[in-house]
């Protein structure tokens, strides 16, 4: 037993016997440990990757009460943790020899682990990573719903997603993804498993598109939603983002999610405006010996909230607002 009750293992099976409760008591705050870790179940961890998973769990009283987990590639995902437990964690991992490459929590936790890390490894984190999310409360369509309907897509369509994906992630600056699409690895891509929906219009244009994950503990997660800059502004967007979520509630989700760039405003208003409730915000910190130290590390964060489209955070799409950030997935 380590000290505070962190318990480490890289068996996933055990791993979610023992905390499978505690991810489900909250599965939209948990969204990301879900998908993530169950992806790491049901493909493993060896694929290419000479090192396995590590995943913890830090118990009181005989409950679990927050989460861990390394994957091959380095991301760090947490539960919400205090100052003083992420400090503890951070000695744990750096006493076994374990080196995150980046973090990701609640805004909270990642900042406190950020700086946790430094103190213990030197490593000085940089902000890469910066959303809001979303949890749909009672499903609103848009009043005026633009002209035409959603339709699942089929082996038909998937170059044109394919596509349609990688211009998200040029949008958005997801480097990693961009780089596995043009090595034509698409299956090792984190949408390589997500359900896909276009918007057509009557006489069978696709004109915007949303992915859904598949339902993982009664949780789905939209993700992500893009109209082609040539198409924005006619409501495509919040048409096919209502047409996934209803999708998903028939499918039987109980908690439907989608994240959001908290520095625009318009897709925040859209997303409230088809019953999406906000959760929390969360962030992301990449580990670097030659980045910012102290405060600058704030000001970066800052600054990232309303960095421009140039540097792939705010990239246009339905007037900017039809574009949702989702994470950069494992």
């Amino acid at each position: 037993m380590l000290p505070d009750e962190w318990y480490l293992t890289q068996d996933v099976d055990d791993f979610l016997a023992r905390v499978g409760d505690f991810l489900l008591s909250r599965p939209a705050l948990h969204n990301t440990a879900l998908t993530d870790i169950e992806k790491l179940r049901v493909h493993g961890t060896a694929e290419r990757d000479a090192e396995t998973a590590v995943f913890g769990r830090m118990e009181s009283d005989g409950e679990v009460r927050a989460i861990c987990y390394l994957t091959p590639r380095g991301r760090l995902g947490l539960t919400a943790l205090s100052v003083e437990q992420t400090d503890t964690l951070a000695t744990h991992l750096a006493g076994l020899g374990h080196s995150p490459a980046n973090v990701i929590a609640d805004h909270d936790t990642a900042a406190a682990f950020a700086e946790s890390w430094q103190r213990h490894s030197g490593a000085a984190p940089v902000p890469f990573w910066r959303t809001r999310l979303y949890r749909l409360g009672t499903l609103t369509p848009p009043r005026a719903r633009p002209a035409g309907r959603g339709r699942v897509t089929g082996a038909k369509d998937h170059e044109q997603v394919v596509r349609w994906c990688r211009e998200f992630c040029a949008a958005v600056g997801e480097r990693s993804s961009i780089d596995l699409i043009d090595a034509g690895c698409w299956g090792d891509s984190r949408f390589a498993d997500r359900h896909f929906t276009f918007w057509e219009t009557p006489d069978g244009t696709p004109v915007s598109m949303a992915a859904a994950t598949s339902i993982v503990g009664g949780m789905v997660r939209v993700d992500p939603v893009y109209t082609p800059a040539h198409f924005q502004g006619r409501g495509y967007a919040g048409a096919v983002t209502v047409e996934v979520s209803r999708t998903a509630l028939a499918a039987g989700a109980t908690d439907v999610v989608l994240f959001t760039d908290p520095a625009n405003p318009i897709s925040n208003a859209l997303y409230q405006r088809t019953g999406y409730i906000h959760v929390a915000d969360f962030a992301g910190y990449e580990f670097s010996s030659s980045a910012p130290h102290g405060g600058q590390v704030h000001d970066r964060l800052n600054a990232l909230a309303t960095s421009t489209s140039r540097e792939g955070r705010e990239a246009p799409a339905e007037g900017r607002g039809e574009r949702a950030d989702q994470h950069r997935g494992q």
